[in-house]
This record gives structure tokens, sequence and C-alpha cells, in this order.
């Protein structure tokens, strides 16, 4: 019948109120009519008692209740002529007074009751408040407790700064990294104390611009008592930037162990890159730039080119004889550059139709030529961020030098068929086996492109130049082709080595190599050996006279066709009419075969 609370802590449901009213005047009428009570002149006082605990325990309604069922006992019960209903008009002052006390009574109980109420809610509130109270007090310390824990694990102590006072707050952590009794008021001279003599100056400016509302964030040394030095980076953010009252709130960070351990780091890197310098001497010289081998004379001087180079990000004209490794000269380039991590594209425009050559290298849009069924990506797009290497970029026709000079000059392209320009964010490497003099003179390729390749150019050397990498290169491929083979090859036939180093090589170091690859191919044995009849050998040329060596009669032959070529240019050696263009070499291969071979170019300027 109850809510779930008490009796005399809740009011009862509407149910039990109004039954209770009922049998409340009930109980009265009856201890009024009992006759061992002898309560019949004194009815009032038992019928209000009931109106007034209906009135406290139900409220309003049932003490209303209360009060017309006692008035109607009164009257019917008590009233002369009594257990009569008919009208009893010399009662009337009297009922009326007994009606006015019930309701008067009920309604002083029904206000007791609103106010016991209220009192109870009010405590029942504070009591809920206190206990929320007794929570959030606990968790403000259990934070405190970690945010303390926190701050002393990562040496970090968080202050409060009133800058008109001079009032601070520090937190426990603060005390611990200037080594201060937490008992010692904090102030500004406190920490001017304790700051390293050179940092004072940077502390006071940083104390001034405060005073003017200015954020500030620092780092600094302190001389502790034991005469340590700490390193403490102090960190402030205004909470008011008013002049007359400026706050800050701030951390001090103690980054002493940070700041060691950085140095430690910084000298072992610094002792690491003498012992890397110190082992990079120390690296065979036949394998210094990835697959160039070798350590003649000429090969130095151009891998030292590479070395000057690579780190630029200027563009690279690299010519020579076919099979000289131009290739190789350009990814060494490219990996020793800061473009290393992105790609290296390699393009060879001999192989490319010229009609598809420009979609090849730029991409095009869809629809733009028939067969263009999508958008492609070309070769520079690949490329972004990286290198891309023009090998026989002598073979480019003329529209696609115009687009390639326009990438050199403005660093943009256009797709084929597309009219949005694109930045190329692209290295350029080139190479070719041509004389491009030679080319320009005939019409065949365009001088400005020339100058924009040429900002860098490298000759690689051919082999029969540099004789003595020929045993380096030989051992090279031997043990690359054994390896790919799963063969064991421990030395090569003396004879065969002698015949390799007297051999000219025509197609230079590729040919060395397909030689090398076949004589693996059919060895049976841990003694490599080289079929003589795979040399291409020139025809004898017989003579009535004594016979000379064939080294002496081709050096003799190439001196007398460079002594033609330049008494025909009258001593020239560069330009549309030299000499280097008539014989179709590049200049400076004509300049080293005339110093080794001791030719005098001055003496056909004369004639």
């Amino acid at each position: 019948m109850f809510s779930s609370d008490s009796l005399l802590g809740r009011k009862p449901s509407a149910i039990w109120a109004y039954g209770a009213a009922v049998l409340a005047v009930a109980v009265a009428t009856l201890f009024s009519h009992w006759p061992l009570l002898h309560l019949e002149s004194a009815p009032v006082s038992v019928l209000l008692c009931a109106v007034m605990f209906s009135a406290w325990l139900g409220g309003v309604a049932p003490g209303l209740l209360a009060v017309f069922l006692s008035a109607f006992v009164f009257y019917y019960s008590f009233l002369p002529p009594v257990y009569s209903l008919a009208p009893k008009p010399e009662e009337v002052p009297r009922f009326v007074i007994f009606l006015v006390s019930a309701f008067f009574v009920g309604a002083l109980s029904a206000a007791q009751r609103g106010v016991t109420e209220s009192l109870r809610r009010a405590h029942d509130k504070l009591n809920e408040t206190v206990r929320e109270l007794k929570r959030t007090n606990e968790a403000l310390v259990r934070s405190e407790a970690y945010l303390g824990d926190a701050q002393a694990l990562s040496q970090t102590g968080s202050f409060a700064w009133n800058l008109a006072t001079g009032e601070q707050s520090w937190a426990a952590e603060i005390f611990r990294i200037y080594a201060y009794d937490p008992a010692l008021k904090p102030t500004f001279q406190a920490v001017l104390e304790r700051v390293h003599p050179d940092d004072r100056e940077l502390v006071q400016e940083a104390f001034r611009g405060a005073s003017r509302g200015e954020e500030f964030d620092f780092e600094h040394r302190l001389v502790m008592p034991d005469g340590s030095i700490k390193k403490v980076h102090v960190r402030g953010h205004a909470l008011s930037r008013e002049p007359a009252n400026p706050e800050f709130a701030g951390a001090v960070v103690d980054i002493t162990t940070m700041k060691n351990a950085m140095e430690e780091i910084q000298a072992l890197r610094d002792q690491l890159y003498k012992e890397n310098l110190a082992l990079r001497e120390e690296i065979d010289v036949t394998r210094m730039f990835e697959e160039i081998v070798g350590s003649s004379a000429p090969l130095q001087a151009v891998l030292s080119r590479v070395a000057k180079v690579a780190p630029t990000d200027s563009t690279v004209l690299v010519t020579g004889e076919t099979g000289t490794g131009k290739e190789l000269v350009a990814r060494a380039i490219h990996k020793r550059s800061q473009r290393s991590s992105r790609a290296f594209v390699s393009v060879n425009c001999a192989a490319i139709p010229r009609d598809l050559i420009a979609s090849e290298l730029f991409g095009h849009e869809k629809g733009a030529f028939t067969g263009a069924t999508q958008r492609r990506m070309g070769r520079f797009e690949s490329a972004e961020g990286g290198t891309i290497f023009l090998d026989e970029v002598g073979e480019l026709p003329s529209e696609t030098q115009i687009a390639l000079l326009r990438v050199l000059q403005e660093r943009e392209y256009q797709r084929v068929g597309g009219n949005e320009p694109l930045k190329a964010d692209v290295r350029v490497v080139t190479a070719t086996n041509r004389d491009l003099r030679a080319a320009i003179a005939e019409g065949k390729f365009r001088e400005d492109l020339f100058y924009r390749l040429n900002v860098f150019p490298i000759e690689v050397p051919p082999l029969r130049e540099r004789k003595e990498d020929i045993a380096l290169l030989v051992e090279y491929f031997v043990d690359r082709y054994a390896s790919k083979a799963g063969k064991t090859i421990t030395g090569i036939n003396k004879k065969s080595m002698e015949i390799l180093q007297s051999y000219s090589w025509p197609g230079n170091i590729r040919e060395l190599q397909n030689v090398i690859e076949r004589s693996v191919i059919i060895c049976d044995s841990e003694n490599l050996s080289v079929d003589e009849s795979w040399l291409e050998r020139p025809e004898p040329v017989v003579s009535a006279g004594p016979t000379q060596p064939l080294s002496k009669r081709l050096e003799t032959q190439e001196k007398e066709i460079i002594e033609a070529a330049l008494a025909e240019s009258k001593g020239k050696v560069s330009g549309p009419l030299g000499a280097a263009a008539k014989l179709g070499i590049p200049q400076s291969t004509l300049d080293s075969k005339i110093k080794s071979l001791k030719i005098d170019k001055y003496r056909f300027r004369k004639t």
C-alpha cells in the first residue's frame, strides 16, 4: 500500500491516505461513543485529532475528506437531536465553529506536513550534495596524486604567476627541479638565484616581456647548490594580458637528461660519420660506384666528376662510345643525389618510334590520337621528384626536342592532346654516342637544346683507353655469371687473359660482358678460358716490308686518319667544320687522341 518509502519519512500513496482519513474519523467516532471513556461530552477534540492526523498523513485532499466526515459525524451524532439529519437551527453556531476549527486544524497539519516534506527533501539533497562533494574531493585528491606522479615522471612542474603582486604558485616538481625546500615562498628572485650567470640576461629579458603581457618559451641552464648544471625548458601562457594585472600559467621541464642524451647521440653520430668516411676510403675502388668497375686514371677522372655533380640538380650530358656504361654513370649520379629516394626512370630514345616518343615522354590525353582510349601518364610524370635518364638523346625528332627544351627552360610540359601545363620537378640526365655538334651542323639537333643539356658534360672513356681495368672487369663478370649459373670458377687461363687485354674491344664493356658470359656458360672446369675466335680481328694487311705489331699498325692508321682530318680543317678541332665533326667523334675524344698520338695540330694551321 505504501510506495517504496516509509510511513514516517515519505508521503503514502493516495489510496492509503484517503483510507487512513476514513479510518481515523471512524476510530474517533467509536472512541467518542465508547461508554468506558466517557467522551460523549468532548467529541470535538477526538474528531479534530482525526482531522489533524489525516491532513498530516495524506495532505490537503485527505484532510478535507476527514473534515467533511468529521463534520457529518459531529452534526449527526453529537448535535441534538442526535442521530438525525434534520435541520438544527439552534446548533448552527456550534456546528460552524466546529467546521472552522476542523478546517483550521487540517490546514495547519497539512502545512506542517509540507514543511516536514520540504525539510526532508532539503536534508536528502544536502546529504547527496555532501556525498557528491566527498566523491569530488576524493577524485580531486586522486587527480592531484596522478598529476604529481605524472609531473615527477616527466620531470615537469607547473606554476601560476601574478606579475602585479609577484605571487607565484609552484607544483611540488618545481621545488625538486630547483632544489628548494617546499616550505620556501616561491619568488622570481629565488628562480634567478639558480640561473646560470651566462643565461641571466635571457631570463630577465623574458621577465620584461612577460611584464608587457608577452608569452615566453625558452631554454636555459641552472647552477645547483652542489655545482652541477641542469638544463630546463620554461614556457608561459598569458591568462590575462591586461598591463595592470598580467597573469601567467606555465611549466618548467627538466631537460637535462634529454639534452645530455642528444649530445651523446650527436657525438656518436659525428664519430660514426668519421668512421664512415674512413671506411668509404677503404672500399675497393673496383666497386666504388655500383657496377662501375675499375681503377684506371681515366675512369677515376669520370668518377670524380660524378661525385662533384651528383649532389647538385644540374643537367648532365654523358657522352661516349656504345657499350661504355653511360647508364651506369647516370644511375650513380642519381644514387648520390638528393633525389635518390625517388624514382630513376630510364628511356632509350632510339628504341621508341618517332611518332610515339612525345607520348612516351610526356603522356597523352584520352582521344589525343587514334588508339588513345584513356589518359596515359608519361615518363616525366613517373619520374616526378626523381631523375629521368634519356639515352640516345641525339635521336629525338625535332618537335620532341622543342618540348624537351621547354621542360629544361620553364620546368613544365603538356601531355599530348592536352592544354593544361604540368610542372616538372625532375632532374634530367642525358647520354649519346653521337657527336651532337656535328648533328647541329647538319641541322639534325637544336643548338639551344644542346647548350641546355651540356651544362655538365661527362665523357666515359672506351675500354681500349683503360686496359688496366680489363682484369678487374673480367673478375667481376666471372663472379657474377658463375654465381648465376651455379658454377665455381676460381681463375682464368693466362693466355686467355692476355688475349682479352690485347684486344681493342670496339663494343667496349658490353662486348667484354657478352664474351665472359658465353665463356662461363661453356666452362666445365674451375679455370676459365676464352675462345679467341669470338673476338673480331681486323683483316691482316699484306706488306712486302717488315711486319709491324698489330697495335702499332692500328696506331699508325689512326694517326694518319686524324692528321688528314686536321689538314682538311686547317688544324681546327671543334666546330661544325672541325676535325672532330668530320671524324664523327666528340671533341674531347679527339683532343685525347691527338695528345696520346703526339700529333702537333698547330702545324696544320700553317698550311
